[in-house]
């Protein structure tokens, strides 16, 4: 990003002084083909008319004078109809060693969100039984991204909102007095669906040891008693397993306390008072089809009770009343529906559904074990719960390996293959490039070989062989991996540039004498500049709340 911001001010002002205007379709990009140069652009070719001359005419004019403006700092090379192909100096990408050393942790950060201020929630599972390793995908992800944004300069706060206030709470409530009930040897009668898991028992039989005369409380009593006890039991047991999977919550709002306030009714009124809510079939419909959603969503059913939606409408416009100027919302793949209906909300409030409200679709995990299917089912009791998947491969691996897609797309987690300590395990493969180089100063150390904190610019002038120059410019773009996450609002694309920066490391590692040769100087350069690149993977594994070991 840094040879992209110095490579536009200088073209712009070229444009400037020939009296032209920049045009819109100017692009300045790394090329993928690293024969392209560091920077590549077509402003010749989109300026071709404004200047009156032919592309290739018109490149070598901005060329020419972008080299004498630069001084030395870039060749330029004129390919194709016109493009500007640019290459940096050795100079250039030998001062991002420096850069590195000042900022250190603060490496990469920027102040692109210039302060927004962001509610990002996720994970928000009902309490109504431990969060499985799908809930473990979406909490990584919500919790990187908000690491993410923070290191790009937005104001993030996070939060669960609890759905403690619909039939689900209701139906765990009475689940456990059923299980209760049998504990106890009195006839049971099952419905259909109720929930059937062991942990369902386990609070049962925990209520009972802790007030035995349960069971002779009037039945509505003791169905609330139930409810209650495992809401919190539950919701307990979710914190726990979040901050042993280093996610952080900073707000935990209730849906209850919504509905308890009048919330919900209050902003289904003023809908009705905009004309925006209308009754029919004896129920209360939201006009959202008005806002570009494709049929009108009930928020009272006819038998009285209150949809889902109408809670989300009144949470999100909560959301909005508490100062918060955009909204991201983490949910299962199963909400995609949800999308266009919650924007039609925002439109509603006055906002701008493109602009101030996103949402992060979470595909599914494939749970294996050996290529074999895990089935994962709440109710059934059938799964395997998010702190089993972290005991048995570790928070690290579970971290990396659900943010090491984008998270739209469908995720398979071998359970056996993530525990493998080889460089086929993507974590460990990073991991080891971290772990190697710490290895690597202690070894310098141990010869005598100490570097000081700010490198000397001269001595790194050592640098300047072709593989040199490679893990430079990959270790500078750490910049534009951030950059370009943040204004994503997805953090997998740090997981691809860790990989791709852990395999340029393993590559000079292996072809580069880093501690032999009879130049010291030549030594202290690549020691410096190994030390940067640990330094960045450390700044990146921060951002997925992955730990960079010194040894393995």
């Amino acid at each position: 990003m840094r040879d992209i911001l110095l490579l536009q001010a200088n073209l712009r002002a070229i444009v400037t002084d020939f009296g032209w205007d920049w045009p819109e379709k100017a692009v300045l990009e790394h090329p993928k083909d690293e024969k392209h140069g560091d920077v590549a652009s077509n402003l010749a070719l989109v300026l071709t008319r404004q200047a009156g001359m032919p592309p290739r005419q018109l490149a070598d004019k901005i060329a020419s004078e972008l080299l004498s403006r630069m001084n030395g700092e870039i060749a330029v090379e004129i390919a194709g109809p016109g493009f500007l192909n640019i290459t940096f100096s050795p100079a250039f990408w030998q001062e991002g060693i420096g850069q590195v050393e000042s900022e250190g942790k603060k490496f990469g950060s920027s102040d692109t969100g210039k302060g927004r201020k962001i509610l990002l929630e996720f994970v928000s599972a009902n309490p109504t039984g431990p969060l499985h390793i799908g809930h473990g995908r979406g909490a990584a992800v919500g919790d990187s991204m908000a690491r993410l944004l923070r290191f790009a300069g937005y104001d993030v706060t996070t939060e669960y909102y609890t759905n403690d206030a619909g039939r689900q709470m209701r139906l765990l409530g009475v689940s456990v007095f059923l299980r209760m009930r049998e504990l106890c040897g009195l006839p049971v009668e099952w419905p259909e669906d109720y929930y059937h898991g062991d942990y369902i028992r386990d609070i049962a039989r925990e209520m009972l040891e802790k007030n035995p005369s349960l069971p002779d409380m009037p039945e509505d009593e003791a169905k609330e008693a139930c409810y209650e006890y495992a809401m919190n039991s539950i919701m307990d047991g979710i914190k726990q397993d979040l901050r042993t999977f280093r996610v952080s919550h900073q707000n935990w709002f209730s849906e209850k306390s919504l509905v308890d306030a009048g919330k919900v009714e209050e902003t289904l009124n003023d809908l009705k008072k905009r004309g925006l809510a209308y009754e029919k079939d004896g129920a209360l419909w939201f006009a959202t089809m008005q806002f570009g959603d494709d049929k009108d969503r009930v928020l009272r059913k006819s038998d009285g009770l209150l949809t889902y939606f109408s809670s989300d409408i009144a949470y999100h416009a909560n959301k909005f009343q508490r100062g918060y100027e955009e909204l991201i919302d983490v949910l299962g793949a199963d909400h995609h529906g949800y999308v266009a209906r919650m924007k039609a909300a925002i439109s509603a409030m006055g906002h701008d559904p493109d602009k101030d409200f996103s949402v992060t679709l979470i595909q599914l995990v494939n749970l294996l074990r050996g290529g074999e299917q895990v089935a994962m089912s709440t109710r059934s009791g059938e799964f395997v719960t998010l702190a089993e998947v972290l005991d048995e491969v570790g928070v690290d691996a579970a971290r990396f390996m659900f943010l090491s897609r984008k998270s739209d797309s469908p995720l398979d987690f071998d359970l056996e293959l993530v525990k493998k300590r080889s460089l086929d395990n993507p974590v460990y493969y990073v991991q080891y490039a971290h772990a190697r180089i710490s290895a690597l100063l202690r070894r310098a150390e141990d010869k005598g070989l100490i570097l000081p904190a700010q490198s000397d610019a001269s001595l790194l002038t050592k640098l300047d062989r072709a593989e040199d120059i490679m893990l430079l410019r990959t270790m500078e773009r750490f910049r534009d991996a951030v950059e370009e996450g943040a204004l994503a609002r997805a953090a997998h694309g740090i997981s691809f540039y860790l990989m791709d920066l852990a395999g340029r490391l393993h590559s000079y590692y292996a072809n580069t004498p880093v501690l032999a040769g009879e130049d010291g100087e030549l030594v202290q350069a690549r020691l410096a500049l190994l030390r940067a690149v640990r330094q960045v993977l450390a700044n990146g594994l921060e951002l997925l709340g992955v730990s960079a070991p010194d040894s393995m």
